[in-house]
């Protein structure tokens, strides 16, 4: 139940099969405590980017188009938008010219956010035998993905991505059962919180798997342009080494994280044509369109590479500034890709509250990513999650209170 109490009859009983949302469960945790005073606050529990976006390209574009904002957006986008948007990623992953048709296999969306919430509502809910269908999804896990189970009528089912399992679920051992039941499976690479990154064979065999028991395979790999050293591959490379078929798979992508313009709220879906046309039928009921003017810009960031590896080369020195102060504590493992840290704390709860009141640093305890046993016990109830969002300085800072705080 929600922790509002009673359920209201006027509002959709599955809400009450959810928690609060992580943030608004965080603000709660940390209501009744002040930040510990004489020292600037650092708050490093949201993925939100504190790195200037590349202003000047986004500006210019949106100068050259002001005169559409009388216009309705497109649902489906502008062509140039969608042009920009294949381009990019048959760059990024080296495909074949022709695998993404930019009419037929892109689908822009207002951030992937949404997007992803959305993709539940594209699936079939038959079930199987009289059982439930079922969203696979793993555990630790983006809260959308559950909102999106729950709220469209599915059985939500954690696949563990735990240190045992290389922070990815192990996608053989979900029960035959189970994978009957399934009409979509959420999978991300790199993942959220630990940045983990999936290798070609892995994507291949859950690209196989997908096709195999028919139901939608739905990648997140909004983070795909923030590495180390190595470029994570791609559910579209696996794709067209297994013959160029993009059937049962939908890829999504963003520049919130790859370009640090959260707030232009501009994504893609890639994939499987006859999935891309339902979406678009899909969101022509409901879409929050994205105004032609900032598609405008959001074609411009697409198209320029040079701005990404800047904004990875500061994402590469802020890791730095985290391993100096944190390797050989709290579990600290260097991410290969994706911008969080997944620390080993005890109770990630109780950390929060003292990072907060002691350090006036403010993270996010891993609980939050998981769902609660009927025990209330979380799988992520030992970690916290901190979002390496800010300039290297500013990371080291928080960093070194955060090791000072909890591993002195």
């Amino acid at each position: 139940m929600s922790p509002a109490g009673a359920r209201d009859p006027r509002v959709n009983d599955r809400l009450d099969q959810l928690a609060d949302y992580p943030f608004t469960r965080l603000r709660r945790l940390l209501a009744d405590l002040a930040p510990a005073p004489g020292r600037t606050p650092l708050v490093l529990s949201l993925g939100e980017p504190q790195r200037p976006a590349p202003v000047a390209l986004i500006e210019a574009a949106i100068a050259a188009h002001r005169a559409d904002w009388h216009r309705y957006p497109p649902v489906a986008g502008t062509p140039g938008l969608r042009q920009a948007i294949a381009e990019a990623l048959t760059r990024r992953y080296r495909l074949p010219a022709d695998l993404i048709d930019p009419d037929r296999r892109v689908l822009p969306v207002a951030g992937t956010r949404e997007a992803l919430f959305l993709a539940a509502q594209l699936v079939a809910r038959d079930g199987a035998g009289g059982a439930p269908p079922v969203v696979l999804m793993p555990e630790p896990f983006y809260a959308v993905y559950l909102g999106a189970a729950v709220l469209g009528g599915f059985e939500p089912v954690m696949m563990p991505a735990t240190a045992a399992t290389g922070h990815l679920p192990r996608l053989d051992e979900v029960p035959g059962e189970v994978l009957a039941r399934t009409r979509l499976c959420f999978l991300a690479s790199p993942s959220n919180p630990q940045g983990a990154v999936a290798d070609l064979g892995y994507l291949g065999r859950a690209l196989a798997l997908a096709r195999r028991h028919g139901f939608v395979l739905a990648v997140d790999e909004c983070y795909a342009d923030l590495y180390d050293q190595v470029p994570p591959p791609g559910t579209l490379e696996a794709a067209a080494a297994a013959g160029g078929r993009l059937d049962n798979l939908l890829v999504f992508h963003s520049l919130s994280k790859r370009s640090s313009a959260a707030g232009l709220r501009a994504g893609a879906v890639v994939g499987d044509p006859a999935l891309i046309a339902a979406f678009t039928r899909l969101r022509s009921y409901g879409h929050a369109g994205t105004p032609l003017p900032l598609m405008a810009a959001a074609a411009a960031l697409w198209r320029d590479p040079d701005h990404v590896d800047a904004n990875r080369a500061a994402y590469r020195a802020g890791l730095d500034a985290a391993s100096a102060a944190l390797a050989g504590r709290l579990g600290f493992v260097r991410p290969a890709a994706g911008l969080f840290l997944w620390l080993e704390v005890g109770d990630g709860e109780q950390a929060a509250r003292r990072l907060w009141a002691e350090a006036a640093v403010k993270v996010l305890p891993g609980a939050y990513l998981c769902r609660a046993d009927p025990a209330g016990a979380a799988r992520g109830a030992g970690y916290v999650r901190v979002a390496l969002v800010h300039p290297p300085e500013v990371i080291a800072d928080a960093c070194r209170r955060i090791a000072a705080t909890l591993a002195p």
